[in-house]
């Protein structure tokens, strides 16, 4: 017997308990599914280790610690998220950004394009001519029309001005 079937047969002896094992520790089917298929995925990377008659407690252990690691990284998502959420910008800051934007989406393509390539691409005028296919200068001259029609608008009684630099 080789060790495709003999682990095949391992499977079908303990998966049923395992997978009861499994759920028991995070109280979801679809979960305790998923711990049960680390588990023998786990297993198989180690069956070089697996003596027979100690199989059922190795599986046990092996499940004991996926399920260990699994809390662990739910605990470390949870913990991520939530520093996510402490690093939001104010709700001022979002309604300025929604007020460039759509100022933004006044400008002509052409200009918008020359915008969104040096400002939020990084790219350099000549970087950006190149995409574009059109000499330096006129990318120059599109950033800076650009450029003055923005200030315009934000220069408007209810916005200060200035609110887009190089």
């Amino acid at each position: 017997m080789n060790d495709r079937d003999r682990f095949a047969e391992l499977y079908d002896r303990h998966a049923a308990e395992l997978l009861r094992f499994c759920f028991r520790q995070c109280g979801n089917a679809a979960d305790a599914q998923d711990l049960l298929s680390i588990t023998f995925l786990e297993a198989w990377r180690r069956r070089g280790d697996l003596r027979p008659e100690t199989a059922r407690p190795w599986l046990y252990g092996i499940a004991t610690n996926v399920a260990h690691n699994q809390r662990r990284l739910a605990r470390r998502h949870a913990a991520a998220l939530d520093r996510l959420k402490a690093v939001r910008p104010p709700a001022s800051h979002d309604q300025q950004v929604r007020e460039l934007l759509d100022d933004l989406r006044t400008l002509p393509r052409r200009e918008l394009d020359v915008v969104a390539l040096c400002a939020w691409a990084g790219l350099s005028y000549e970087e950006t001519a190149l995409a574009l296919e059109i000499p330096v200068g006129t990318v120059r001259s599109r950033l800076n029309r650009a450029r003055r029609r923005l200030g315009e608008l934000r220069a408007t009684p209810t916005r200060p001005a200035g609110a887009l630099h190089d």
